[in-house]
């Protein structure tokens, strides 16, 4: 079997949020997956269909060079359906409000109070830009799929959030789903930066815990801006759970992350 066999199975499966999430739906063993995963081992012709069918693509595909398999499994996802004008015609004041988003394009990292973890702070990555009039977001999570995110794991569970930018007047409002599960959606609502150079930005996020409660929670966040061109991968090398005194977690964040909102929507302190 083909030396691709390997990489090309890894990059099907980081369109899920996790190896043992695949491996409970296609039912396969995960120390054998993790064999194939590997290159240690192939699956027999009756497994490799399962996979191939699975991941919507025929078992020789499976061995391609990896640049065309992964044109292939672009190829192969569903069409986007046309928005429809009743949602456009509602959305259309917002945008023509939302000019003033271009200075917060680029990168960032999202601190977060994490809401399916209590105690421990969620670092994500985010980037925001503008396409065709309309200002877009994209984060990026993940966690280790341990109870407990002291139990180091080389599973992680992974969430890949897409959303729309908008500002009305004095707030930054961000609205996003979940694009890998499409089981849930959230809201950041930012405080401008008052600043000629954008830093720090503060704010609040709501949504559901990932925990098997899904809990609606609400957690204050912080924004750090990176620039317009980063190394991403090694800025997602930091996206994980971290304790408060980690010394990742600087003496301001945990100041921002645990602050009391005024009457007049500033953080005390500010």
């Amino acid at each position: 079997m083909s030396q691709h066999f390997a990489i090309n199975l890894k990059f099907a499966c980081s369109h899920y949020r996790s190896i043992s999430e695949v491996c409970r739906l296609l039912a396969i063993n995960r120390a054998q997956f993790n064999k194939y995963l590997s290159g240690q081992s192939q699956p027999t012709a009756h497994n490799l269909k399962r996979i191939g069918d699975f991941f919507g693509v025929e078992g020789y595909e499976l061995n391609l060079p990896p640049e065309q398999f992964a044109e292939l499994l672009g190829r192969a996802a569903p069409a986007v359906p046309s928005v429809p004008a009743a949602l456009s015609n509602l959305l259309l004041p917002l945008l023509q409000h939302s000019a003033g988003l271009a200075r917060y394009c680029g990168y960032y990292f999202e601190y977060s109070n994490c809401m399916s973890v209590p105690g421990y702070i969620l670092l994500s990555l985010v980037r925001v830009w503008e396409e065709g009039g309309c200002y877009l977001f994209e984060r990026q999570e993940r966690q280790e799929s341990t109870s407990s995110p002291d139990m180091h794991s080389d599973d992680w569970l992974r969430c890949r959030y897409l959303g729309a930018s908008f500002q009305l007047q004095d707030r930054l409002f961000f609205m996003d789903y979940e694009s890998i599960t499409v089981n849930e959606m959230s809201q950041t609502i930012l405080i401008p930066s008052f600043k000629s150079r954008v830093t720090r930005l503060n704010g609040l996020k709501s949504g559901v815990a990932s925990s098997d409660d899904r809990m609606p929670t609400c957690t204050r966040v912080v924004w750090e801006y990176l620039g317009h061109e980063i190394n991403r991968a090694n800025a997602y090398r930091q996206v994980r759970l971290y304790r408060p005194d980690d010394p990742r977690i600087d003496d301001d964040l945990r100041v921002r992350l645990a602050a009391i909102v005024n009457p007049h929507g500033l953080f005390e302190g500010e």
